[in-house]
């Protein structure tokens, strides 16, 4: 599957429309972005039913800035809408694979129970 870029105007429909969505948050002149980059697309290529997606920080600044960037590359995995990584640095091609291969166990009925807990005992 292709790789996505995301823009202020597909985001929120990239994220609300796919259950599985891993972002890469990167710039044009960041070596290890460039680095990462093949490792990224190699794992769209091995996951069909995962979207993947690349933020330019340098062109998307409001998406970097909502998002708190502070370091690129930094990777984020939303599942059913809700973050569940977000950590900057590139990750070797193994690495990479078992974060998916985790990210793809996580129970989302149990993070949307948890979720569902905190925000009514802060209400």
């Amino acid at each position: 599957m292709a790789v996505i870029d995301l823009t202020e105007e597909n985001f929120e429909p990239t994220i609300t429309g796919n259950d599985f969505v891993v972002v890469d948050f990167w710039a044009p002149w960041c070596g290890p972005c460039r680095g990462f980059a093949p490792v990224f697309e190699a794992a769209a290529e091995n996951n069909p039913g995962i979207t993947f997606a690349k933020v330019n920080t340098e062109e998307q600044q409001g998406i970097a800035g909502h998002f708190q960037i502070r370091s690129i590359p930094t990777l984020m995995i939303f599942r059913e809408q809700v973050i569940i990584y977000a950590q900057p640095g590139a990750l070797p091609a193994g690495a990479f694979d078992d974060l998916i291969a985790r990210a793809k166990e996580i129970d989302m009925a149990q993070v949307h129970a948890e979720i569902a807990k905190e925000q009514g005992q802060q209400a």
